[in-house]
């Protein structure tokens, strides 16, 4: 038999080289980090109802605002308040420094502009107003005003030693204008 020659190779045509579509968004992921997100906010959304504001646990100004001495009239006028009465009893022979255990109750502090508010409902003195207006101060109350009120000249105490406002990366500490009373 004879023998055949071998055939030329017959030319290969290449093809263009298809693009993968290995994205790292497909379908099955952002279906994954869907499910993940909306059992997240679920989550969330359960322990923030869950959240018991009572006097144990006081987990926003929310109950402040609600267990305030007239909440109404402080929210209008002033700020609500927990108001801590203690005692600090210091000796000098021998030099000791005792404190009582602190009494924590809700209270207001009316705004400067809004003293007046006290002075009508009789339960400030014109005299007390003076006084308490020529420190530059205003005035907190415990109680209902309606009843018999603990009412204090108080003062603001000076921004910079909050150290609070400094943690939580508020800048050097200095509040605005909603913090003047």
């Amino acid at each position: 038999m004879p023998r055949r020659s071998p055939s030329p190779p017959r030319p290969q045509t290449r093809r263009p080289p298809q693009p993968e579509s290995k994205s790292p968004l497909n379908t099955r992921t952002l279906a994954v980090l869907g499910g993940v997100f909306i059992i997240g906010v679920g989550v969330g959304v359960t322990f923030s109802k869950t959240t018991t504001l009572n006097p144990d646990n006081v987990a926003s100004t929310q109950f402040i605002d609600q267990a305030a001495p007239n909440p109404d009239i402080c929210v209008q006028f002033g700020a609500s308040a927990i108001a801590v009465d203690t005692r600090i009893f210091v000796t000098f022979n021998p030099f000791s420094v005792f404190v009582s255990q602190p009494l924590m109750q809700p209270g207001c502090v009316i705004r400067a502009n809004n003293v007046a508010l006290l002075e009508q409902r009789q339960l400030i003195t014109g005299e007390q107003l003076r006084s308490c207006r020529q420190r530059l101060n205003t005035f907190g109350y415990v109680g209902n005003l309606e009843g018999k009120p603990e009412i204090s000249c108080v003062y603001q105490s000076t921004t910079d030693k909050n150290l609070f406002l400094k943690l939580s990366g508020l800048g050097n500490g200095a509040a605005g204008e909603t913090g003047n009373f």
